[in-house]
């Protein structure tokens, strides 16, 4: 879920999309979503494809896999309108539930998927010779079911009457037409009772007409998501997910160190020597996995742990203003990093690239050649 609490650094007197600090920031989440959203959609459509087009690839394992794959495409769809979610803009109440409701039902079915494959992969080194024989290769129909049809309902709990829509100062103010807003504070309001930039009128209609003035009533996060709910979601649903995946990935490194741990003693047993190339190839193998590893948990998950808790922060202090451009900044890396974790492990896995690369490496000779026929045309 996004988190952000950030307020506007600039006076409350412009209007959204001008030429003030709303436009620069406007520009700003455009230059750094735009083109993450394009290389997470392309680069998952490419895997999809392969996978898709191998029939040996058409397995337990790899539809668990492409099921993810579907989940972080939805959430490169998203990744745009994630930094929105921070932003007080003029909708009507049915409208802010949608453009909240949907990234977040996105997010939560990718976490479900990214922990089943993990949970299948982390079966298949634990019990290699009995992983097949496991419930989630027996029910996997049930459970795709599962990775997405709990994350819908919870997302949708909102949409059921769990939300603020009455929360007396929730949704007081009124945001000017064409308005978009930081909005600062726990619910967007200053103490004077009223958004930065919005109207001051305290009972404005959403059925009031486009040039009436009043415009529609302001739209944030919060007037969608209570506190208990994101409570419940961060530290219910995500914090136990990302554990349960550092758990899972510790664990398999720790048996392949033990495996490499019996080889080297198989080795000294056959050979007598206590150390060989061969052995020092294996460790080295070893060594780029564990480097690989905690790089990409590094890169990919280390920013959104940190844009969590900052947002959460900023929830449990009220009063609290925050920059703008370090929300946007944060929420596009903590988000994006995180959608590029199946991307990484789909790059890693040469089953799933070799059709692509073939494919390019087709389309290059065949340009090649062409350029060689042309040269030879030129000089006759």
């Amino acid at each position: 879920m996004d988190l952000g609490n950030a307020s506007s650094s600039s006076s409350g007197g412009g209007g959204g999309g001008g030429g003030g600090s709303g436009s620069v920031e406007v520009q700003l989440i455009y230059s750094i979503t735009m083109p993450l959203s394009s290389t997470i959609i392309l680069t998952n459509l490419l895997i999809i494809l392969a996978i898709g087009c191998n029939r040996r690839l058409h397995t337990t394992p790899n539809y668990f896999f492409l099921s993810l794959l579907v989940a972080d495409l939805g959430m490169g769809v998203a990744l745009p309108f994630i930094p929105w979610m921070g932003l007080s803009r003029p909708l009507s109440f049915g409208a802010c539930l949608m453009v909240h409701v949907l990234p977040n039902f996105l997010f939560l079915a990718f976490l479900f998927n990214l922990v089943m494959v993990h949970y299948e992969r982390y079966l298949s080194i634990v019990s290699p010779l009995r992983h097949r024989s496991f419930w989630v290769h027996r029910r996997f129909p049930l459970v795709l079911l599962a990775l997405w049809l709990p994350p819908l309902l919870f997302a949708l709990l909102p949409a059921f009457g769990w939300n603020n829509r009455r929360g007396g100062r929730a949704r007081s103010g009124c945001c000017r037409p064409g308005a978009a807003q930081f909005g600062g504070g726990a619910t967007g309001h200053v103490e004077g009772g009223a958004t930065a930039g919005a109207s001051t009128e305290p009972n404005c209609s959403l059925s009031a007409a486009a040039g009436s003035g009043s415009g529609e009533r302001c739209c944030t996060y919060r007037h969608v998501f209570p506190n208990a709910f994101i409570y419940l979601e961060v530290y219910g649903i995500l914090v136990p997910a990302i554990l349960s995946i550092a758990m899972m990935t510790g664990r398999v490194l720790w048996i392949t160190h033990g495996q490499l741990k019996d080889i080297r003693r198989l080795q000294l047993s056959v050979t007598g020597r206590g150390r060989g190339g061969r052995q020092l190839g294996v460790d080295l193998r070893y060594a780029r996995c564990v480097a690989a590893v905690s790089l990409t948990f590094l890169a990919c998950w280390v920013p959104y742990i940190i844009y969590t808790h900052v947002g959460m922060a900023f929830l449990l202090r009220p009063g609290a203003e925050g920059n703008p451009t370090a929300h946007i900044v944060l929420s596009c890396a903590g988000v994006g990093g995180m959608a590029a974790v199946p991307l990484v492990l789909g790059l890693a896995n040469r089953e799933y690239t070799d059709p692509v690369r073939k494919f390019v490496h087709k389309l290059h000779n065949r340009w090649r050649q062409r350029r060689r026929w042309d040269a030879e045309s030129i000089a006759l």
